[in-house]
C-alpha cells in the first residue's frame, strides 16, 4: 500500500479514516492527485470516481442522506469546487453531513494569473457550518490536524457540510510506502438524547388549547415511535398535518394538506386556526399552510428540532433542542386530554374530500393529475421513492402514497438542479429498490446524472414529460407574462430516449391513460438493468385540469 508523499493528504486521509468517514467521491483532476492516491490506495476506502462536480456532490449527498453519517468530496482547483455549491446548500439546509475537500494552489500562486486558480479559501462561507483552510508545510502541522478535526467532527455532530481547503505544490503524483505523519485524532462528541427543560409552562399553554394543530415537514423514516403516534390520532383537541417526506402515517393524520385547506372561505379557515401551533421535521412544501398560518397565526408557535427552529409563521416562541421522538416521549405522558370537537370536525371534511377526490379521479382527463394517480395506484411496497422537485413533489402531497414506501427530496432548497443524482446515490446507499419520479425539467437540467457507473440495476425512473415548466402555469399571472413559453414554461421537444440508449438504461413510453397502466405493469417487473418511463402528457391542459380539481372537491 502506497501513500502520497503530500503530508497533508496522509493528515487528511487518516482523521477520515479514523472518524469512519469512509465513502469518498472523487472527480478526475491534477492537483487533488495526492488526495486521490492517499483515499484510493487505502483498502478501507469505498472511492467513487464521477467526472461532473456537481453530479458528484449531489451523488454525494443522496449517499450521505441513507448512510446517515458523512462522505466525502474530493476535487481539484478553480472552478470545479464551485460546482459543488447546490448541492452544499442543499445539504446545509437539510442537515445532511457532506465533507467537501478542495486541492488547492499554495497561497503564494492566488491571484497572480495562474491557470485554474481562484480564491477557494471561505468559499462556501454563507452555507457551511466549518471551512478549514489548512497551510502547507510540516512547521503547519498542528494547525492543520486541529483544523481537519474540527471540521470533521462538526460535520458528524451538527449533521452538515464542511469544507476543508488543502494546498499542494508540485510535484504532485509522488508516493511513499510508509506514513510519515501519525495526526492526532479528537474524537468527536456522542450526541446526547437528554432532553431536561421544565415543561410546566408548556403542559399548561397545551391543556388550555382546544385546538391544537402539529406539522410535521421533512423526517427519516422510523422518526417517531407508534405508541406516540397513535396517542396524537386519538386526541380530540388535536389535528396532524403530515407532508408526504414526514414518512408518518396514521388513518387519523390529515395527509393531503391542500386538498384539505384550498377549498376553504374565511369561516373555515377561522375555525381551523390552531390555538397552538407544534411544528416538526424540515422544510415544509405546501405554501396553502403557510399562507394561511401566516393570515390566521396561533397564540403560540412551538418548533421541536435538535439544530434550528424557522420562525415560518412569524409567530415562534420557543423552540425545544431535542429530536420529535424524544419531545414526545417527555411530553404526552404528562397532558391531559381536552374536551373538543377540533379533530372530529375536520376529519369529516377529510372523508368527505377523499370521496370528491375519488370522483374526480374517476372523470378526469389524460393530464399529469391522472398520471400521478395511476403511478401512486401501481407503485408497489417497500420502496424508496424519491421525488423531483417543483410539480413532482406537489402533485405527490395530493395522493395516498402506501405507507410501506420510504419517502425522500431535496427540499432544503427545493431546488430541481441534482435531483437525479441525488436519487442515484440514495439507491447505491440503499438495500431497498428505489423509483425516482421527476419532471421532464429536472431531468434534463440533471442528465449527466446519467454518467455514473454505480446505478444499481434495479433503479428506475419515471419522467412526466410536459414539454417545459409546466408548474409556471399553475402560478397566478404566469402565463399572461409577455413570453410565457420561451422565458418562463421553456418549451422544448425533447425526449430522454437517446439519453437511455447513451446510458444503458431500458426505455419505455406513454402517452394516454392506457398506455400508462400498460407501460407501468410493465415498468415494475424485475429486469437486468436501470428502467426508464417516459409519460408524455398535454401541456396546455395539465393546468386547467388541476384548478378544476379544487374547484371539484371544494
Amino acid at each position: 500500500m502506497n501513500f502520497s508523499k503530500k503530508i497533508l493528504s496522509q493528515t487528511i486521509t487518516q482523521l477520515c479514516l479514523a472518524k469512519e468517514i469512509d465513502h469518498i467521491v472523487i472527480s478526475p483532476g491534477s492537483r487533488n492527485a495526492p488526495l486521490t492516491v492517499g483515499f484510493t490506495e487505502h483498502p478501507s476506502f469505498k472511492n467513487f470516481s464521477i467526472v461532473d462536480e456537481r453530479c458528484a456532490a449531489f451523488f454525494a449527498l443522496g449517499l450521505a442522506q441513507q448512510l446517515k453519517k458523512p462522505v466525502a468530496l474530493v476535487c481539484t482547483s478553480g472552478s470545479a469546487l464551485l460546482n459543488y455549491y447546490p448541492a452544499i446548500a442543499e445539504a446545509f439546509y437539510s442537515d445532511i453531513p457532506l465533507v467537501v475537500i478542495s486541492a488547492d494552489r499554495p497561497k503564494a500562486m492566488i491571484d497572480i494569473g495562474d491557470g485554474q486558480t481562484i480564491r477557494q479559501e471561505d468559499v462556501f462561507s454563507n452555507h457551511i457550518l466549518y471551512s478549514a483552510n489548512c497551510l502547507e508545510g510540516e512547521e503547519h502541522q498542528v494547525f492543520n490536524e486541529t483544523e481537519i478535526n474540527i471540521a470533521l467532527n462538526l460535520a458528524i455532530e451538527l449533521q452538515g457540510p464542511v469544507h476543508i481547503n488543502a494546498p499542494f505544490s508540485e510535484p504532485l503524483y509522488e508516493t511513499v510506502s510508509d506514513m510519515q505523519v501519525r495526526p492526532q485524532q479528537v474524537p468527536a462528541r456522542t450526541a446526547t438524547r437528554q432532553f431536561d427543560e421544565d415543561l410546566q409552562p408548556f403542559l399548561k399553554q397545551w391543556n388550555n388549547a382546544k385546538r391544537k394543530l402539529i406539522l410535521v415537514g421533512v423526517l427519516p423514516p422510523n422518526s417517531i415511535e407508534q405508541q406516540w403516534i397513535d396517542q396524537l390520532a386519538t386526541d380530540d383537541s388535536v389535528l396532524v398535518f403530515t407532508e408526504t417526506t414526514s414518512n408518518l402515517h396514521h388513518d387519523n393524520f390529515i395527509s393531503s394538506i391542500d386538498q384539505l385547506i384550498a377549498p376553504l372561505q374565511e369561516n373555515g379557515f377561522s375555525e381551523l386556526q390552531p390555538e397552538l401551533l407544534i411544528t416538526m421535521g424540515g422544510m415544509v412544501v405546501s405554501k396553502k399552510i403557510k399562507a394561511f398560518l401566516r393570515t390566521y397565526p396561533p397564540k403560540h408557535h412551538w418548533h421541536v428540532d435538535p439544530k434550528k427552529a424557522y420562525d415560518t409563521y412569524f409567530v415562534l416562541d420557543h423552540h425545544f433542542k431535542t429530536t420529535p421522538a424524544l419531545f414526545l416521549k417527555q411530553f404526552l405522558p404528562k397532558i391531559e386530554m381536552a374536551v373538543s370537537l377540533y379533530r372530529t370536525k375536520w376529519l369529516e371534511v377529510k372523508k368527505n374530500r377523499l370521496q370528491k377526490h375519488t370522483d374526480f379521479e374517476a372523470q378526469a382527463s389524460f393530464s399529469d393529475f391522472t398520471v400521478f394517480s395511476e403511478i401512486f395506484k401501481f407503485i408497489p411496497d417497500d420502496l424508496q421513492l424519491q421525488l423531483g422537485n417543483s410539480a413532482t413533489v406537489r402533485y405527490a402531497q395530493l395522493f395516498d402514497l402506501p405507507k410501506t414506501l420510504t419517502v425522500f427530496c431535496n427540499r432544503g432548497t427545493s431546488g430541481i438542479d441534482g435531483s437525479t443524482s441525488t436519487a442515484i446515490g440514495a439507491a447505491h446507499a440503499s438495500e431497498t429498490p428505489s423509483v425516482f419520479v421527476t419532471g421532464d425539467l429536472a431531468f434534463f437540467y440533471d442528465s449527466n446524472a446519467l454518467w455514473n457507473n454505480y446505478i444499481p440495476s434495479n433503479f428506475k425512473i419515471i419522467v412526466i414529460n410536459n414539454g417545459g415548466g409546466g408548474i409556471f402555469r399553475i402560478l397566478p399571472g404566469a402565463k399572461n407574462t409577455e413570453h410565457f413559453s420561451t422565458y418562463f414554461e421553456t418549451k422544448h421537444q425533447l425526449s430522454a430516449t437517446h439519453l437511455c440508449e447513451m446510458f444503458g438504461f431500458e426505455y419505455d413510453s406513454a402517452t394516454n391513460k392506457a398506455e400508462v397502466k400498460e407501460a407501468l405493469m410493465r415498468f415494475f417487473n424485475t429486469s437486468e438493468g436501470p428502467k426508464l418511463l417516459e409519460i408524455f402528457t398535454p401541456s396546455e391542459s395539465n393546468d386547467r385540469v388541476l384548478l378544476d380539481y379544487f374547484k371539484y372537491i371544494s
